[in-house]
């Protein structure tokens, strides 16, 4: 059994005594439970003792007639640290820092690239690329143009135009990359001004 399996089955095995603490805390009877909720008399007993799996068709009305969340009844797991915590790694000299966990599909990150002397060479490969600039000047090769993007710019591009960027000056540039892979693309949507 898996790590995830076992703590389905820790969760469920403590429904039963989660019941039976909140039934005696409201200092309700088993028959006067078996009232409100329909459910028979012996059922709630061996719900309580282990005897019987606990279900959501037995969950529910206990959850209703308590008035607690049906969370509360299985021991939900609080909500996970929502934090990404990937760590960043060197590539060509850049630092990539993935923001993303999940595998396919859109990807992205935060990338700081050193100034460097090195001259463009501009490559192709399959995908769609999304970029903002957070600080520093981005230099873009893209096809015939050679373009040149400061803080609060975005450049969006199909990636099997030959293209390259790095610094274009003396600091180091700081910017927001998202590329599909597969050609997919950013959609953006920006609040409407006032209808006239």
């Amino acid at each position: 059994m898996d790590d995830e399996a076992e703590g389905i089955a820790a969760a469920l095995d403590q429904v039963g005594a989660r019941l039976k603490r909140l039934r005696t805390q409201r200092g309700v009877t088993l028959t006067e439970l078996a009232e409100t909720t329909g459910i028979s008399k012996s059922t709630l007993s061996r719900l309580e003792t282990g005897q019987r799996k606990p279900s959501l068709e037995l969950l529910l009305p206990l959850a209703q007639a308590y008035r607690v969340p049906l969370d509360d009844l299985v021991g939900a797991p609080e909500v996970g640290d929502p934090r990404i915590t990937l760590k960043p790694r060197q590539v060509n000299g850049r630092t990539v820092i993935p923001l993303t966990k999940q595998p396919g599909g859109l990807q992205s990150w935060k990338m700081v690239i050193p100034p460097s002397k090195a001259a463009p060479d501009p490559r192709v490969h399959e995908g769609y690329e999304w970029m903002y600039v957070l600080s520093g000047r981005l230099r873009l090769v893209l096809g015939d143009h050679d373009l040149v993007l400061g803080p609060g710019e975005v450049a969006e591009f199909d990636t099997r135009v030959p293209h390259w960027f790095g610094s274009a000056g003396e600091q180091p540039v700081e910017l927001l990359s998202v590329f599909g892979g597969q050609g997919e693309r950013m959609h953006v949507r920006a609040k409407s001004g006032p209808k006239r």
